[in-house]
């Protein structure tokens, strides 16, 4: 099955926020050749996969709000400013949304994006081996530049309110 990428118009039936030839253009001008090597399907559902994570990571962080309520993904939306000045068109996928799902699919093409969570070992113990276990590392994997990349898309720290003028 073709991946259905969307493409600003609010797709009830997207699948993907960047193509496998945007992502093509994206690995070769980063000179990846593992992606050269994956089939178009292996290539496909590591896009969906990608974008499946981007959807459960970031759908209630977004700034602004969806385009229609039977669009499949999170963009296009409305109401989104980034930097305090520049207004987001309603009917795009912004690049910088489409080149963080390309970079999560190389990722996904390696392996699962949402692992189960484990708790960091910082010591075990085993006859005179001894296991102590992290409390303050992460609960999950986090894509730093991921994340940074769609900074300017998402609302504040969670757990804050958003304030409106009125």
């Amino acid at each position: 099955m073709s991946l259905i990428v969307e493409d600003g118009t609010g797709l009830s039936t997207a699948e993907s926020y960047c193509s496998v030839a945007a992502m093509d253009a994206r690995m070769s001008g980063f000179g990846n050749e593992t992606w050269a090597t994956l089939t178009t399907a292996e290539r496909e559902e590591a896009l969906r996969r990608a974008t499946v994570y981007m959807e459960q990571a970031y759908r209630e962080r977004w700034k602004g709000y969806r385009q229609t309520a039977t669009q499949a993904l999170s963009w296009p939306r409305n109401s989104v400013v980034v930097d305090g000045f520049i207004s987001i068109a309603s009917n795009v996928v912004p690049a910088e949304v489409r080149n963080a799902c390309a970079d999560l699919a190389l990722k996904a093409a390696a392996g699962d994006l949402n692992v189960d969570l484990e708790r960091g070992v910082v010591r075990e113990k085993v006859g005179p081996i001894e296991t102590e276990f992290d409390r303050a590392s992460p609960q999950a994997v986090r894509y730093r530049s991921i994340d940074m990349m769609l900074a300017p898309f998402l609302k504040g720290v969670t757990g804050m309110a958003r304030l409106v003028r009125a």
